[in-house]
């Protein structure tokens, strides 16, 4: 599993729509994302460009919890082509 080093913010969000993730509000350089689907789950993130590759780590780690796969598995998901 190989993180994609040139990501922004907006990239991100725009992959996460892939799990029913949307823009639920936005205050200054960071979004918050809300995906609906079983229970409510909330991801924010930073209108950086790139990101950095801990804080896109942390953001995955999060949403792969919460979706019950792996890091490996939700970058395969979200990110081949």
């Amino acid at each position: 599993m190989r993180l994609p080093r040139d990501l922004s913010g907006d990239d991100l969000a725009k992959a996460l729509r892939t799990l029913g993730y949307a823009l639920t509000r936005q205050k200054g350089s960071h979004m918050r994302l809300t995906s609906r689907r079983d229970v409510e789950h909330h991801v924010s993130i930073p209108r950086h460009d790139p990101l950095r590759m801990g804080t896109l780590r942390g953001i995955l780690n999060e949403v792969a919890e919460h979706h019950h796969m792996t890091i490996s598995q939700l970058v395969d998901l979200l990110f081949s082509k």
